[in-house]
């Protein structure tokens, strides 16, 4: 077989026997996925997963998720569960355990442990018909046809509908919680997902002095000020240090290019009005946002009509927003 002609062909097949297994899914969502909700929302403890093999790296994405989402989670691999580990499960946390079989040894062992202890028990099972299954107050059906693995043995299909599934129930638990942008913040400060969430355009500011000249500054002023603070641009503002509006390097260069006599000229009067502004409150991404469909690379912050800063798409790339 001459594989470089084949490797494409074998993807697809890959990525199509797994996207029908999540799809076939939507058709396995019963009562048991709802009351599981449900219960999960409704408990005084925590979510516990636990699996072996695979579906423990599964097990772990999964209370990642939850974690992140506002449902407190841990993980318990269990093969460790009993030799030790089981004694983080209280009785009352709800425990999901992820099998494609249902019928591991460590699973057969560990699901009579934890049915003493009183905990709601979850099977997150491609064989419904399997031991942990029977044994389960709720199952959440991940049956698939078969392994993406043509040999029908390396979980590949398995592991991406319980995935999948994970994922339903984290989004369930998420809308049934109101769970907002300000909770998701909360849970991610850091990296740039959470400076997108958290980051307000007062605290880009302040690394910059305020670029700003009166109405009535002469052409040499304007420059002068530009060049000083080093952002590209200054506000105009009025008596009343109200602003008016905004000045920037290429607005220099195009009056340059007219044969206006520049020593006549006042801010004012090439200045451009009424200009994009923003509030210090405002998030740094929402800065991000207009500065693309704007195609400009600084707004003005102002309080109360005055302006307070810039905030420069540089600051927005350093800060590893943009």
């Amino acid at each position: 077989m001459n594989l470089r002609k084949n490797i494409i062909k074998i993807a697809q097949n890959v990525l199509i026997n797994e996207a029908k297994a999540i799809n076939d899914l939507v058709g396995y969502l019963n009562n048991d996925f709802e009351q599981c909700v449900t219960e999960i929302l409704n408990a005084k403890g925590r979510v516990v997963i636990t699996g072996i093999g695979k579906s423990a790296i599964i097990a772990q994405k999964i209370v990642a998720t939850l974690n992140s989402t506002g449902t407190p989670s841990l993980f318990m691999h269990a093969a460790d569960a009993i030799h030790g580990d089981l004694g983080m499960v209280q009785k009352d946390d709800v425990m999901i355990c992820i099998s494609k079989s249902g019928n591991t040894p460590e699973i057969k062992v560990l699901v009579p442990l934890l049915k003493r202890r009183g905990s709601k028990l979850v099977a997150l099972v491609s064989n419904t018909d399997s031991y942990l299954a029977q044994q389960a107050d709720f199952i959440l059906n991940a049956t698939i046809g078969q392994e993406a693995c043509p040999l029908n043995l390396a979980p590949t299909t398995s592991t991406t509908a319980h995935l999948a599934l994970g994922d339903a129930l984290a989004v369930c638990l998420l809308e049934a919680r109101d769970f907002s942008s300000d909770d998701f913040a909360q849970y991610h400060p850091g990296g740039s997902l959470g400076k997108q969430l958290y980051l307000t355009v007062e605290e880009l500011i302040r690394q910059h002095q305020l670029p700003v000249v009166k109405a009535t500054a002469n052409f040499k002023e304007v420059i002068f000020e530009i060049s000083e603070k080093r952002l590209g641009a200054t506000s105009v503002v009025d008596e009343e240090g109200l602003l008016i509006g905004i000045i920037t390097d290429g607005d220099l260069r195009r009056l340059m290019e007219t044969d206006r006599d520049i020593h006549q000229i006042i801010a004012s009067d090439f200045m451009t009005s009424n200009p994009i502004t923003l509030s210090g409150e405002d998030f740094a991404v929402k800065a991000l946002q207009i500065m693309q469909s704007k195609n400009i690379t600084q707004i003005v912050v102002v309080n109360g009509g005055k302006p307070i800063g810039f905030v420069h798409l540089h600051d927005l790339l350093k800060e590893g927003i943009a």
